[in-house]
């Protein structure tokens, strides 16, 4: 007996693929998951993955979105300095499935379609401004000064954690690159006078 889905459940089996996917493609990259093992550590049949998908490079930019986004909802509770010491650590660095998709899978997207690439852009653009509005410039700063500096500060922590996976686990060189690029990205912060400090 064929039991009819419905709309509800579709759009929920859907939205838990996209989460699995996120994971999985954080963990092992784009290309070290096909559909059928991806399908089943979800839960479904391999031949349900074109009911909700055209194209497993569709399911890589929603699985991307999906998971950039969550990456904002972090960035946004935190302030810079909060966001480097979160970041740029052992636990995210270990962490790859749960960790933030930049680190795992710009090198990646980089191979990828433009729709791939266009999701990671809005994804890091997004995070971005969030993260400059924070950046704490004093008041005779220029115009833009802190986007700059945070692209500058996320591209290094990005790079941190890549460079970091790169090495074996148990190597010294894996802990040094995260404990010299923390203390660097902290000492890049400026001093503000305190009576330009925010006070909670």
């Amino acid at each position: 007996m064929h039991v009819r889905v419905t709309k509800a459940q579709a759009q929920a089996n859907r939205e838990h693929i996209v989460e699995t996917a996120s994971e999985l493609f954080r963990e092992r990259g784009f290309d070290g998951v096909g559909v059928a093992d991806l399908m089943a550590a979800a839960g479904f049949t391999h031949g349900g993955f074109y009911k909700h998908f055209g194209s497993k490079a569709d399911l890589m930019a929603e699985a991307s979105a999906c998971s950039l986004g969550k990456s904002l909802t972090g960035a946004q509770a935190l302030d810079v300095p909060g966001f480097i010491n979160v970041y740029v650590n052992r636990e995210h660095r270990d962490g790859r499935g749960s960790g933030c998709t930049m680190a795992a899978l710009c090198g990646d997207a980089a191979r990828q379609s433009d729709d791939v690439k266009a999701t990671f852009a809005a994804g890091i653009e997004q995070i971005l401004q969030t993260l400059a509005e924070k950046y704490p410039v004093g008041t005779d700063a220029a115009e833009g000064e802190g986007r700059k500096k945070m692209i500058d500060l996320l591209s290094r922590a990005v790079g941190a954690i890549v460079l970091s996976r790169a090495c074996p686990d148990d190597s010294a060189l894996a802990d040094e690159i995260l404990d010299v690029c923390r203390a660097e990205m902290f000492a890049s912060l400026p001093v503000l006078p305190v009576d330009q400090v925010e006070t909670p």
